[in-house]
């Protein structure tokens, strides 16, 4: 990748991501939204863990950074395409981003890429303020969001959250890839959406599934979008644990990478273009 191009595809996750962060209205909506199945979940979860028989694979303080972790970063998560996307298949406009002079493949993943993190950075302050300190205040310190145990443990967060931007892009790159066969593409994103919350761990955290399940979770790419970041925060995983989970997530964005390049020039070989 030459110099040029790399400033183009940062001009467009530059351009993209200040185009979306003029939806404030809608990232207001989403946070209220959110924060009101977090306190739900909560009560469940709450209520599980009273009448528990033996000790869950969790604390209930590390459920409740679960928890919160994953409303605050809900936009991240590849559960839908971008509705612009949508749109160029729709209206046939597509047919113009292929004689684009760059890879259309990564013209297409630095789009993802602000389409996932504008949302996620609106939401995110009004979150992360509302859990740790608007729950204090009304006296629910129980369901207050608690820091990472040690500077490790934060560093290591953050950079797990970089790799989880990075896979779900690629994720959703390969659901966008998939609207150049597909008439209408709401099929495959609302199965999509369905596959992330459970596999990923977003409905039910996945040490709490049963252990013949165990084997299969454990090597699942969407393992890499909410266990893994939200388990080195609460310290569930930790030490050298730590490395080779952050292996796993690089190893699965690589091979995602590839299917998606490989995809898109079958894709490119043959295109009937739809609309105007």
């Amino acid at each position: 990748m030459t110099a040029l191009a790399l400033k183009s595809y940062i001009a467009v996750v530059s351009t993209r991501f200040r185009t979306l962060l003029q939806y404030r209205i809608a990232a207001i909506a989403g946070i209220v939204t959110q924060v009101f199945w977090g306190l739900m979940k909560l009560m469940v979860f709450s209520a599980f863990y009273e009448v528990a028989q033996n000790q869950p694979p969790l604390s209930f303080e590390s459920i409740v950074a679960y928890v919160w972790l994953g409303q605050c970063l809900f936009a991240l998560f590849p559960y839908n395409v971008d509705p612009d996307m949508r749109a160029m298949f729709n209206s046939g406009s597509v047919a113009y981003d292929m004689l684009r002079p760059l890879s259309l493949y990564a013209y297409w993943f630095s789009r993802t890429l602000a389409f996932r993190t504008a949302p996620t950075v609106l939401r995110l302050v009004p979150g992360l303020f509302f859990a740790f300190v608007v729950l204090r205040l009304v006296g629910l310190d129980e369901w207050v969001m608690p820091l990472p145990p040690s500077f490790v443990a934060a560093f290591s967060f953050f950079i797990s959250i970089l790799l989880t931007v990075a896979l779900s892009a690629s994720i959703m790159m390969l659901v966008s890839i998939s609207m150049f066969w597909l008439i209408d593409s709401r099929g495959m994103v609302n199965l999509m959406a369905g596959v992330v919350w459970v596999l990923g761990g977003m409905i039910i955290p996945l040490p709490l599934f049963p252990d013949w399940v165990q084997p299969f979770l454990s090597w699942q790419p969407f393992r890499g979008l909410c266990d893994i970041p939200f388990r080195i925060y609460s310290g569930d995983i930790a030490g050298f644990e730590i490395v080779g989970e952050l292996v796993f997530q690089l190893a699965w964005v690589a091979i995602l990478v590839l299917a998606g390049v490989w995809l898109m020039r079958r894709a490119q070989v043959k295109l009937t273009v739809q609309g105007g």
